[in-house]
């Protein structure tokens, strides 16, 4: 009879147990295996119970421990003390089932399982009594002499791994941050570019089929979280920036027209020449006049024919330019200065040692959110030059919003139109934001709309 039931019996083991022990699976066996490697805590890195606690607590993400099991852990950790960690002693603790229940929020049966998962995953050994019950007891000094219960050993022997996989977290989330950074400055790029697009009255099927894409792509990529598919997002999103950048370019610069060949302007000879000037700037102009004015004063007839001034006139006008009342490049104003007192600078910059072309490029990012349109920005750096105007746009983003009487875009115009006339003053400006008085009145003298 009891040979015939012996194969059900057998089936029946792992509900059934003869001798009312825990029962034994190759995953425990392991467990234990790892916790006799304990020698004690390092005596460099993570010494203490809770610096070992923090690399567990950073790994369990990556090691796909879920918060309860990480809940568990804890509050196992809170019944240790420092001296249970050295290589003299064993870091078991012995909370009572009811009181585990309780903390836990567990029933009997879930508790139960949570202790055989945590034995499971490699992070505790069940150190059973002879009566089944934990329990345990300590000298006057505080050390373990007995006890039954949870064995954490298995945790400092990980130690290890736990910080290597933490460190490696942090650098999967670092290189995730920077992705979506990317992403972020080629998502924005992509939205000034097609704005300009609607501007110039050059939107069509094609970009409208770009801007579907753009859409499309970047909502995805705020769902994506692994990096290896990040990666592939953004450089499919950066690649549609460059091409995008590329074809407005073709569009609002068209094809220089062919140079016509030669024609002989001479066909009849010298005898037969026509009134045909070709100027030829001088290097030095006034050297030239000075000259001119000594020749008439010896008696040299002077060209009857005074065509050659015109052209002169033509080329010295552009030289006209309004005097820089500004300090060289602005008080001497490195790159890294300027991003600490316009820090609205910084989410767009590409590097954290940035040069004036950075600065110039973030700017030209900045000036969206501070409501100044492409044409005005480019009126500004006609006016003032490229990197002076990113100044200007980043004093005017570090000003608070109770400053503008009308808004941001509006102040940025003043003072480009106080540059064309050769009347603005940064230096005065800088000055104030090094000294914080950046608020108040407009140390450009008067108001917004004054400028």
């Amino acid at each position: 009879m009891t040979i015939e039931r012996a194969p059900e019996a057998h089936q029946r083991s792992s509900a059934y147990v003869p001798s009312g022990l825990r029962r034994l699976s190759l995953a425990m066996l392991a467990t234990e295996r790892t916790g006799e490697h304990f020698k004690g805590l390092p005596e460099t890195g993570a010494t203490t119970p809770s610096r070992m606690l923090a690399a567990f607590k950073a790994a369990a993400p990556a090691l796909g421990y879920g918060p309860r099991v990480v809940h568990a852990i804890d509050w196992l950790f809170s019944f240790t003390q420092p001296q249970d960690w050295t290589a003299e002693s064993r870091p078991v603790v012995w909370p009572s089932a009811a009181l585990q229940r309780d903390a836990l929020g567990l029933g009997i049966t879930q508790a139960k399982a949570l202790n055989r998962y945590l034995v499971e995953l490699g992070l505790v050994v069940m150190r059973d009594s002879p009566n089944g019950k934990r329990y345990g007891k300590r000298d006057k000094a505080g050390r373990i002499v007995e006890a039954y219960g949870f064995d954490l050993a298995p945790l400092a022997a990980r130690l290890a791994e736990f910080q290597s996989v933490a460190h490696q977290a942090r650098q999967e989330r670092e290189a995730m941050r920077r992705l979506r950074r990317r992403a972020t400055i080629a998502r924005k790029a992509l939205q000034q570019i097609l704005e300009t697009v609607t501007e110039l009255g050059l939107s069509d099927e094609a970009w409208q089929r770009l801007a579907d894409e753009v859409g499309i792509l970047s909502r995805a990529l705020s769902k994506v979280e692994m990096l290896d598919e990040m990666e592939i997002g953004v450089a499919s999103l950066e690649r549609r920036q460059r091409e995008a950048r590329e074809r407005l370019e073709s569009a609002t610069n068209p094809a220089p027209t062919e140079v016509p060949e030669a024609v002989d302007s001479d066909p009849k000879g010298p005898e037969n020449r026509p009134h045909y000037y070709t100027y030829k700037a001088p290097f030095n102009p006034q050297e030239d006049t000075v000259i001119a004015s000594e020749r008439s004063k010896s008696g040299v007839e002077a060209s009857p024919h005074p065509v050659s001034q015109a052209p002169r006139m033509r080329q010295e006008e552009p030289t006209k330019r309004p005097v820089r009342t500004d300090s060289g490049t602005v008080m001497k104003l490195t790159t890294d200065e300027l991003v600490k007192l316009a820090p609205r600078l910084k989410p767009y910059l590409r590097n954290a040692a940035p040069g004036w072309p950075d600065i110039v490029e973030a700017a030209d990012w900045l000036r969206h959110d501070l409501g100044v349109s492409k044409p005005l920005w480019g009126e500004a750096c006609l006016a003032m030059g490229r990197e002076v105007a990113a100044v200007a746009l980043a004093i005017v983003s570090a000003k608070p919003p109770e400053h503008f009487t009308a808004s941001p875009g509006g102040y940025f115009y003043g003072m480009v139109s106080r540059a064309k006339a050769g009347t603005l003053n940064l230096s005065r400006t800088v000055w104030g934001l090094r000294n914080g008085k950046a608020g108040g009145q407009n140390r450009e003298g008067g108001r917004a709309t004054r400028q």
